[in-house]
């Protein structure tokens, strides 16, 4: 951040003077990106851990293990998993921190010239300092935010690439002060002055100040600035006012141009980049959080087992500890065994029992589930299903925190332009004077003839189709428009479109290459294009004129030049964009392109003659899907531009509030135009992007279309994308309505606000009476909601919000129009809210805050930079890949985390209580009948493998029966995996399994014996057959539950078990100091046997039994939907034929896993059409389903 004084609102920087910017206190240039330096490493990093209540808790423990007198084990075994865990997490975080070191090191050695002692010298980019002048070289980055003064280009021109701030790769235009550029290099090296600005800020798009030249340089045209306001810095010299065209950011660099020359003006992290480098907003899954209250729970299971085993312990050494005389200690003050102070020697207990029972805390769940993450987001990132070849783009997973949020979506928002569309404009149509021209059917209304049964013949290529150019009708073309009833209004039509713009040509028209554009929309680029076609040819661009070359009519071109006097800039507040320029002939003209509901505002109410057959136009445009554009023109008289223009340059010297003073300024020109006509633009639907969302809306997902469109171009492209269907019943709410319209026309707007309001809330109520109607008649449709973007704004307030949120989730579809950038974020947030798993989708700058305000962010790679990418968790190049994202990878990341969470705990729980069981066997006393190292390796070696395997590779049904059944994803939004029932089942089994072992092991082995001597075994031998029975029965109830058997399973779950054994017979021949009880126990004692094999096998059994027959029992009578579908797909591979033969009737009668949902329901509003499974009687045609299925195997 800035030093500056926080009373200040601008900071003063003086160039070329170093010593007088001392003053100010600027910051170094040095930048740092580490989390971490030496001296805050280990506390920041231990702090980091610890917040995690599994590892403090662990701590504690380890801490309390020191204490021989209170810990039943050594220290041995509790600190070094705790430090094999702990250091892990400790390293990673080390080595991630030391390679934004080495590339800060890197960076901050860069070096570039400065000017000193009047020559350019190379310097580290650390070393720059606030106010010297830099020259940067092409290919080389920007050291500091920078003020161009001039470049190697004769107009002042430089192009830069900006991906390292925005993601974008095409070249951005910059551009030098006219009052430098022209400058040797030398004068603008050494110029004096000073510059007035914005405190540093992240907006990187913005910029705000003026420079003041030097009193002694006399380079400056002051004259020319004679009629701006003076300045308390130099009150005799006007200020030349900067914006963002003459500022380069750090990051960027320099492309095509040789070199430029600027002064230091934000240096370090006062830069913009680094003001915008905040760490994303942080995002957990639900699952995620669902851990914490699970840990939460078996503390609290923790704690009760201390207490109750305390109080036991304590009673019954009060009561029966002094008849106890052979356990009374040597030492008279141990706390072991204490009848003479019960209460002391319960809060003892305690604390031994706190040590003891920790193994119900899974200390390795966090590592295990982050290695689990990182393998499937690696599978997500090589999925060659989601790689697009045209662009060379993969999928990307930039966070592995969200892979299961990915399979529990229940609410898709989506942008429109770019997302579903190709983002790839052609001019199509247009209407000029009133008349409409252009051929041809766009995708919307081929879409339109195929609902309706026809199939629309494909249009001709048209003989002048290019990039940017799909348009055909011969009375416009080959110069046949002068023929037209107003060739004037044409002329000035196409004028605009080769004027009105921001696009820098490049090369020569009488080159191979020709003419070559760098335009920063798609939308600008066909226009240009279009005019090209039409006869109005863009040559070249100066810093003051564009160069046109016009056509005549006897075929013979002039290059004509037009003076640019001011550009009135595009904003989605303005949503127009107009030039001011002079034409050869004096004349002074505005020519301006916006949408349809600003130009029409300004229009002069006399003298349009085609206004209101332009409008009709534009709807006829919008129906068919296509993007509309007004244009409209006004001569300016000389002496009215000269009193506007010193409002002009007033309001662009301002350093406060200068976009809202330019924007009123703007409005005070922008007026009194003539409507000269509109365009209408394509811009094609992705490919697959119908299918995918038909799929996504039979999977039972919503989806909400966000889109800046008119509201008849986006139903349009809603009934073309599959998003819309002729039988859905539309709820359209929007502000055309005679109350509002009444109210508009007595001119009060706190009025036209309240009718307004209450409009759109009874619109609402309306419309939800509607449904509710419907549904308690029994007639069950599909609904979709149509709202535009100033609707929206009512809909989003408080009080009104919750009918729009109640309408919006009871449609399958949802269309928001002429919306910005803030209300999709607003929306999103709504539905986020509302309890619903949000996933939005976009790919452009306008889309980053719904991005980051949705659950998860999916970023497009598109064609308007890497914006959305860059805030998304996930990206992918094309919509359709979404269906892959959330139907494959998702819903087996989901099921797959769901699992190996629940499994984790019931492992513990299992192992856990077991020493509990034993311990109320031996009078709480807190004796462990495990060795130290048994239960140090038991989360590490024996249980571990198993279900990271299982984690990572585990499939229920294939990608093709998930396609065919959609409805199966719903078990992810339903929760199916990781519920209350799922989640008690998997501990209340725990609980069960650790009763058969303890009870069987404990009661066998101490009442018979099979032994020479006849004497039963002793401690150790129980405690290795009921560590046995422990490890067998975990990894075998695993291998139960598992969906998917690979070699991989195969080998972890077997290998785990026989691991086990050939642990016992190694560490046997350990040195009794390490092996202690156990030493040869296995080899001499417990394998000799017979007992113990025969116990093992007999409790084992015993333990799975229950399971087992719950498994079979619930799919042959009570089947869940992948059950049904698994049999279906095994019926399939195993006969080789078509499952088809069969499936009709199972869709009928299979209403939990069918495509289509029960009969008489839909799949994308009614939820509840997927039953949960696994409970019974929930669904009585699965069981015939399930039969049929077998039948066909």
């Amino acid at each position: 951040m800035s030093t500056d004084k926080p009373e200040k609102a601008h900071r003063k920087i003086h160039i070329n003077e170093v010593d007088a910017c001392r003053e100010y206190r600027f910051p170094s240039n040095y930048v740092s990106t580490t989390k971490y330096n030496l001296l805050t490493f280990l506390p920041k990093s231990l702090y980091e851990q610890f917040r995690r209540i599994a590892n403090l808790y662990f701590t504690v423990v380890a801490a309390l293990s020191c204490f021989e007198a209170l810990s039943p084990v050594h220290w041995s075994s509790t600190i070094p998993p705790l430090v094999l865990v702990i250091g892990i997490s400790i390293t990673k975080e080390a080595y991630e921190d030391y390679k934004r070191y080495i590339a800060d090191t890197e960076m901050n050695s860069s070096t570039v010239l400065v000017w000193r002692d009047g020559q350019y010298t190379d310097a580290q980019w650390q070393d720059i300092k606030v106010g010297e002048n830099i020259k940067v070289m092409c290919g080389q980055f920007f050291p500091a935010d920078i003020l161009m003064l001039k470049s190697s280009d004769s107009e002042g021109i430089c192009y830069v690439e900006t991906m390292n701030l925005d993601g974008e790769t095409n070249l951005k235009i910059k551009k030098a002060l006219d009052h430098t550029s022209s400058w040797s290099d030398k004068d603008v090296s050494a110029v004096k002055g000073s510059i007035e600005c914005e405190v540093p800020n992240n907006l990187i798009y913005n910029y705000t100040g003026n420079l003041y030249p030097g009193r002694e340089s006399n380079k400056y045209p002051r004259s020319s600035f004679a009629h701006e306001p003076k300045s308390d810095i130099n009150d005799d010299i006007a200020p030349i006012p900067l914006g963002p065209v003459q500022l380069l950011l750090r990051g960027a660099s320099l492309r095509n141009t040789e070199f430029i020359i600027g002064c230091v003006i934000y240096s370090g992290h006062d830069t913009k980049v680094m003001m915008n480098a905040t760490d994303p907003p942080s995002k957990r899954s639900a699952i995620e959080k669902g851990i914490d209250s699970i840990i939460l729970c078996m503390f609290f299971l923790l704690f009760l087992m201390c207490i109750i085993g305390a109080a036991a312990c304590a009673q019954w050494t009060q009561s029966r500890g002094p008849d106890m005389w052979y356990l009374i200690p040597e030492e008279p003050d141990t706390l072991e065994f204490a009848p003479d102070d019960a209460p002391l020697l319960a809060l003892a207990n305690i604390v031994t029992a706190f040590i003891l029972y920790g193994y119900l805390i899974p200390i390795s769940l966090y590592v295990s589930i982050e290695m689990v993450k990182v393998a499937q987001m690696v599978f997500i990132n090589m999925d060659h299903k989601m790689y697009y070849a045209e662009t060379d783009t993969p999928a990307l997973a930039r966070t592995s925190n969200l892979n299961e949020e990915l399979g529990q979506v229940d609410c898709v928002l989506s942008d429109k332009t770019g997302t579903l569309t190709c983002n790839v404009m052609e001019f199509f149509k247009c209407s000029i004077a009133g008349v409409t021209y252009g051929t041809g059917c766009t995708e919307v209304e081929r879409a339109n003839a195929r609902r309706a049964g026809k199939d629309l013949p494909p249009d001709p290529i048209p003989p002048h189709k290019t990039k940017g150019f799909n348009f055909h009708d011969d009375k416009l073309m080959d110069g046949n428009w002068r023929k037209e009833g107003h060739p004037d209004i044409i002329a000035h039509f196409f004028r605009l479109l080769a004027i009105c713009h921001t696009i820098i040509p490049e090369g020569l028209p009488d080159s191979e290459d020709g003419v070559s554009y760098q335009a920063e929309s798609p939308d600008e680029l066909a226009f240009v294009m279009a005019a090209k076609q039409f006869g109005f040819y863009l040559t070249k661009r100066t810093a003051t004129s564009v160069f046109v070359q016009e056509k005549n009519a006897d075929g013979s071109t002039t290059e004509t030049e037009y003076e640019i006097l001011n550009i009135l800039d595009f904003n989605s507040t303005r949503k127009r964009m107009s030039v001011i320029f002079r034409s050869p002939s004096g004349a002074i003209t505005l020519y301006c392109k916006g949408a349809d509901t600003v130009i029409y505002e300004r229009l002069r109410t006399t003298g349009n003659l085609f206004k209101e057959v332009t409008y009709k136009h534009l709807e006829e445009y919008s129906l068919t899907g296509l993007r509309t554009l007004c244009l409209a023109a006004t001569e300016i008289d000389p002496q009215e531009y000269a009193e506007w223009q010193v409002k002009w340059e007033e309001a662009k010297a301002s350093l406060e509030d200068r976009e809202g003073k330019v924007a009123a300024v703007s409005e005070l020109i922008e007026k009194n135009m003539v409507l000269l006509g509109s365009t209408a633009i394509e811009d094609k639907l992705q490919n697959g992007v119908p299918e995918c969302i038909e799929l996504l809306g039979n999977a039972g997902i919503r989806l909400w279309v966000l889109t800046g469109d008119k509201q008849e171009t986006a139903i349009n492209i809603g009934f073309a994308c599959s998003l819309l269907r002729n039988e859905m019943v539309q709820y359209i709410v929007n502000v055309d309505t005679p109350e509002v319209q009444a109210a508009e026309a007595l001119g009060d707007k706190q009025a036209v606000e309240s009718v307004t309001e209450r409009c759109i809330s009874q619109q609402l109520i309306d419309s939800l009476e509607d449904i509710h109607k419907n549904e308690a008649q029994g007639i069950l449709v599909d609904n979709a909601l149509i709202i535009d973007g100033r609707a929206l704004s009512f809909a989003l307030k408080d009080g009104i919000c919750q009918h729009f949120l109640a309408l919006g989730l009871r449609c399958g579809a949802v269309i928001c129009c002429r919306v910005s950038p803030l209300q999709k974020a607003q929306v999103t947030n709504l539905v986020k809210e509302s309890g619903n798993t949000t996933l939005a989708i976009g790919d452009g700058a306008n889309d980053v805050g719904m991005i980051q305000m949705a659950h998860i962010g999916v970023g497009i790679s598109g064609l308007e930079g890497r914006q959305a990418v860059m805030a998304s968790d996930f990206a992918i190049a094309q919509f359709r890949f979404l269906e892959r994202l959330l139907m494959d990878h998702g819903r087996w990341c989901y099921k797959r985390i769901g699992r190996m969470v629940a499994y984790f705990f019931y492992k513990n729980i299992l192992f856990g209580l077991t020493l509990f069981w034993y311990n109320m066997f031996a009078f709480f006393s807190g004796q462990t009948i495990y060795n130290e190292y048994f239960m140090t390796t038991y989360n590490v070696f024996f249980v571990s493998l198993p279900i990271l395997v299982v984690g990572i590779f585990d499939q229920d049904i294939s990608p093709e029966f998930a396609r065919r059944y959609p409805r199966i994803y719903q078990q992810g939004p339903q929760n199916v995996y990781f519920n209350f029932k799922v989640k008690m089942a998997w501990m209340l089994n725990g609980v069960y399994q650790s009763c058969i072992i303890a009870s069987f092991v404990m009661g066998c082995l101490y009442l018979f014996s099979d032994r020479k001597s006849g004497k039963t075994v002793d401690l150790w031998s129980a405690g290795t057959a009921m560590y046995t029975c422990v490890v067998c029965a975990v990894n075998l109830n695993l291998a139960l539950a598992i969906n998917f058997w690979t070699i991989i399973h195969h080998l972890v779950i077997w290998g785990s078990i026989l691991l086990w054994f050939l642990f016992l017979v190694v560490f046997g021949y350990f040195p009794h100091s390490w092996s202690t009880y156990v030493y040869k126990l296995f080899i001499e004692v417990v394998s000799t046997s017979p007992t113990y094999w025969l116990l093992v096998i007999v409790t084992i059994a015993v333990c799975l039994l229950p399971d087992l027959c719950f498994r079979v029992l619930q799919r042959q009578f009570f089947p869940e939907d992948h059950h049904i579908i698994q049999e279906i797909q095994a019926a399939h591979e195993t006969a080789h034929t078509q499952i088809g033969s069969y499936r009709s009737g199972q869709e009928v009668e299979m209403g939990k896993a069918g495509k289509t949902g029960p009969i008489g329901t839909n799949p994308r509003t009614n939820t509840e059409a997927l039953l949960p499974g696994g409970v019974p009687g929930s669904s009585p045609t699965s069981t015939t389903a399930s039969t049929h299925a077998r039948r066909a195997s």
